[in-house]
C-alpha cells in the first residue's frame, strides 16, 4: 500500500532510485500515526504544556522527515522519534526554566552595599571554588564577553573543552551558592 508521502516524495523525485527515499517516509509517517499520541502525552508532562507538546512534535517530525540518511524498519524511526521529541522538550523545558539575570535587573534589586557585598562574595566564591582555568575561562566569558571559540584558541583547547569548563564552573558555582543559603 503506498501512503500519500510516499505518493508526493515519488512524483516530486521521480521512480527507481528514490523508491528507498518513499520507504523512509513511509516508516516514519507510520511510526509518527502510532506513537502520536503517547509522543504528546509524554512531551506534555516534561513540559506542562500541551501545546507546547504539539509544538515540539511537530517540529520533531519535520526534523526528521527532513534527514539525509535513510530508516531501515519503522522501529528505528519510532526510536528515532522518541529520542528527538525527549530531547526538544527537555531542551525547551530547560530554556524556560532558565532565568536571564542582565545586569539591570540585578543592580535594580539590590541596593549599593548589598550589590558590594554580593560582587565581592561572588569573587571570593570564584578564586576559592574554581580551577585557575576555569577562573580565567569564566571571566573572559561572562566579563569579557568572548567567544568560546576566541577562549579556546587562545588557551589551545577544543571549543567543547572549553564549554565543559564553563559549564563545571558554573555548576560549582551554583551548588556552593546552594549550599551556603
Amino acid at each position: 500500500m503506498l501512503h500519500l508521502p510516499n505518493l508526493c516524495v515519488l512524483l516530486i523525485n521521480g521512480p527507481g532510485k528514490d523508491c528507498f527515499v518513499a520507504a523512509m517516509a513511509d516508516y516514519l509517517t507510520d511510526a509518527f500515526i502510532r506513537v502520536r499520541q503517547r509522543l504528546k502525552l509524554f512531551s506534555g508532562k516534561l513540559l506542562s504544556d500541551m501545546g507546547g507538546a504539539e509544538d515540539i512534535l511537530q517540529d520533531s517530525f519535520v526534523r526528521l522527515w527532513r534527514r539525509k540518511y535513510p530508516l531501515q524498519s519503522e522501529k528505528e524511526a519510532e526510536a528515532l522519534l522518541v529520542k528527538t521529541v525527549r530531547n526538544a522538550s527537555l531542551n525547551e523545558r530547560r530554556r524556560a526554566r532558565t532565568v536571564s539575570l542582565d545586569k539591570d535587573v540585578a543592580d535594580d534589586c539590590l541596593d549599593p552595599s548589598d550589590k558590594e557585598r554580593a560582587y565581592a562574595e561572588m569573587e571570593r566564591m570564584i578564586q576559592s571554588e574554581l580551577t585557575a582555568t576555569q577562573q580565567y575561562i569564566l571571566k573572559e566569558k561572562e566579563y569579557g564577553g568572548r567567544t568560546l571559540e576566541d577562549i579556546a584558541k587562545e588557551l589551545k583547547m577544543e571549543p567543547a573543552a572549553v564549554r565543559m569548563q564553563l559549564s563545571r564552573a558554573r555548576k560549582k558555582l551554583r551548588n556552593t551558592l546552594k549550599d551556603d543559603r
